[in-house]
């Protein structure tokens, strides 16, 4: 299943517009989405959703801003009313491609004949496999009849004026049927004296063809064949304005304001026998609806409240999302407006009316600090030779560029500073006499903050023997931090002349407090157990905690741990004032936050069964600092050590995207070993998480082993 999402008009900023639609594979690994464009009338879609193993058929007349399954037909074919009844029983189509280019699909639309659907499916309570009974609707999905009792292949001529319908099947054929009335009624046709296995219907160009040609072999080794049908001697004279009534689109309810305008198109009377031709217009008149609630969406970050009925179309905005906050492009000096949580529907033409978009809020564009900074080489090789030119390339994320400073230390005595880094990546260039390991650092700082990034380069004259590795993929590596404060940890991989590596920056705390956190059990419906998730939950709790406190918010991390049900750790770093209390941190239900539009969670302490897990770690009172302990083991007696992922670096990124079962853990060589994260533990949660450890502590880094497919 896929989500389906809309984009703004840039195509940027996306929202979603429905959740666990279908999917089929197809040969050579090939996924189809069960989503259809209906030609003709802009807006309108058909998909397939599947909610508790159920699939049924969904239709939408605004892009996706409403869904409503689609109605049953009110008689079957024989004319005797049919059982299925609404809420119970609907209509559901198959919406497959068809492998074969020269037949259609399951469901068929065309451009020239707006309104006019035709697809096999079933009536019930969900899609059924098996079932491929053919229905057909001339009002764009407002009303069906049943026309088949199989699947048929499709073909529209002369703008829909005559339907043509060969059967599916892999016997032989020599009819096909054919109607001239939207199919109400339809008439046979022999088009070969000598039935022949069908492999596709062509029509001739334009529109207005009442031309086709079935091709088709007779026996399976045999040549192909065509036969030419021409319907242009059925009909004895054109059409005429007098040959035409109207009909007014309209959705399921009856709305007559679809996308911001009226439609009117017209439509062949069913009494008159004549050609469409080349000068037809469906298109008869549009005409501008006054903008209503329904024709606005939830912008980005922003979800509806399907749940909340009182609420009615109201947009919540999602628990990860801030309205308020400035865009990555905002600079200082500028402004930018916060959103109101709605936008007008793409290509919704309404006019006056509602404007859910007018009351946003103007701001100031801050002095962001800078966030992501990278330092890399261009053409990626990080062993040159000495006197070899070397352009270094700066990249920054987030943040401001214009009122940001750049120190660049090459460690062999030369130092930049820059100002006002105007471009994206802005290049330095350099080179070195002498052999060696260098350390190359660059900081960007402003008034709101800094970053900083390192870089080892390695001058050789053959760069063709690498050093004796300290590290290997399938062991650890096991240091101490004797003081608290930052310690970058640099890994860098090297075969010959080419080189890649990596940092991380790990965090030194004395002490720090741990206090363990529950959520209320709504949220275990919406957690997909993955690291981005909880990194986002993580830092939702850290900022209304900080809020509601007074505590720094630099001071609290908020660790969201992986599984079910969902649970936390509050991570209190050391500050000047007294060591935070529970009770300052959480009382009564004050603590909650909203989800997936409009439902809302509440932050609890953990149960008293886990009041002694409750420390404040202290170097004195604790023997086994910085060990690493598995993410879903509720031992907190000793704190972890993790790692902070730098803004905009995605950190092992290939290594997380491998089957679980191409990633083996570390070989446990001692006691020393046995509690290394493992596979795709290790990557999932603690290179994702903030970055905690104890001076004095012993820190284990370790690696899984990878494989590689080709």
């Amino acid at each position: 299943m896929y989500n389906l999402y809309q984009s703004d008009p840039q195509g940027v900023y996306y929202s979603i517009v429905l959740e666990n639609v279908r999917s089929t594979k197809q040969p050579e690994e090939n996924v189809l989405i069960d989503i259809l464009e209906v030609r003709g009338i802009k807006g309108v879609f058909l998909a397939n959703q599947k909610i508790d193993g159920k699939v049924m058929t969904l239709i939408t007349y605004n892009k996706g801003r409403d869904w409503e399954p689609l109605a049953p037909p009110t008689t079957e074919m024989n004319g005797k009313p049919v059982s299925c009844k609404q809420p119970d029983c609907h209509l559901h189509l198959h919406l497959r491609w068809a492998d074969n280019p020269y037949v259609s699909g399951t469901v068929h639309t065309k451009d020239s004949a707006p309104g006019l659907i035709m697809g096999a499916g079933n009536l019930g309570s969900q899609l059924v496999e098996y079932k491929e009974e053919m229905y057909i609707t001339s009002d764009c999905g407002k009303t069906w009849r049943q026309v088949f009792e199989e699947e048929h292949h499709i073909l529209y001529l002369d703008h829909g004026g005559v339907i043509v319908a060969i059967k599916d099947t892999s016997i032989p054929l020599k009819i096909l049927k054919f109607s001239t009335d939207e199919g109400r009624t339809w008439s046979i046709h022999n088009f070969t004296s000598t039935s022949v296995f069908v492999d596709g219907l062509l029509s001739e160009p334009g529109d207005e063809t009442l031309v086709m040609t079935v091709f088709g072999h007779i026996s399976y080794r045999s040549d192909w064949e065509l036969v030419k049908v021409d319907f242009r001697q059925s009909f004895p004279r054109q059409c005429t304005e007098a040959d035409y009534d109207s009909w007014k689109l309209t959705d399921l309810q009856g709305e007559k304001c679809i996308m911001g305008q009226e439609r009117m198109y017209r439509r062949r009377k069913e009494s008159s026998f004549c050609i469409k031709g080349k000068s037809y217009t469906s298109a008869l008149t549009a005409k501008p609806c006054q903008c209503t609630e329904k024709d606005f969406a939830c912008d980005y970050g922003f979800e509806r409240a399907p749940s909340l009925r009182l609420e009615g179309d109201r947009c919540y905005p999602d628990f990860w999302h801030d309205p308020d906050a400035p865009p990555e492009n905002c600079h200082l000096g500028h402004s930018y407006k916060s959103s109101t949580g709605y936008r007008k529907v793409i290509t919704n033409v309404c006019e006056g009316g509602l404007n859910k978009e007018q009351s946003a809020k103007q701001h100031s564009c801050p002095l962001l600090p800078p966030r992501g900074l990278q330092l890399g080489i261009k053409g990626q090789m990080l062993a040159v030779a000495p006197g070899d030119d070397i352009t270094f390339i700066v990249h920054q994320e987030q943040g401001d560029t214009t009122s940001t400073r750049y120190q660049v230390d090459l460690i062999d005595g030369v130092r930049a500073i820059y100002e006002n880094l105007t471009v994206t990546d802005e290049p330095i260039q350099h080179r070195y006499e002498k052999p060696g390991v260098y350390r190359v650092n660059v900081k960007a700082e402003n008034s709101a903050g800094h970053d900083q990034a390192t870089l080892y380069i390695q001058i050789c004259m053959t760069c063709l023997s690498p050093r004796q590795p300290k590290l290997s993929l399938e062991n650890s590596l096991i240091t101490r931090f004797s003081e608290e404060g930052e310690v970058p940890v640099t890994v860098q991989a090297s075969n010959g002349r080419s080189m890649v590596q990596d940092s991380k920056i790990i965090i030194v705390y004395d002490h720090f407090q741990i206090i363990p956190l529950s959520f209320s059990r709504n949220l275990d419906r919406f957690n997909p157990n993955i690291p981005e998730w909880r990194q986002d939950v993580g830092q939702v709790v850290t900022k209304i905690l900080a809020k509601l406190t007074g505590v720094p918010q630099d001071s609290l991390v908020t660790m969201v741990k992986p599984g079910l049900p969902t649970t936390a750790d509050l991570y209190v770093l050391p500050q000047e004032s007294t060591p935070v209390k529970r009770s300052q941190v959480l009382s009564e239900n004050n603590v909650s936050f909203i989800v997936r539009g409009g439902l809302r969670v509440l932050v609890t302490l953990a149960d008293s069964d886990r009041e002694h897990e409750l420390q404040n770690c202290d170097r004195k009172n604790n023997k086994n600092h910085g060990s690493l302990l598995r993410p879903e083991e509720s031992s907190l007696t000793h704190p972890w050590l993790r790692f902070r992922k730098l803004p905009g670096r995605n950190v092992y990124a290939q290594m997380h995207n491998e089957k679980e079962q191409e990633m083996t853990s570390p070989v446990n060589h001692s006691d020393d070993t046995q509690n290394i994260i493992q596979g795709e533990e290790f990557i999932d949660d603690d290179l994702d998480s903030q970055t905690l450890g104890n001076a004095g502590g012993r820190s284990k880094f370790s690696y899984p082993r990878l494989t590689s497919h080709y």
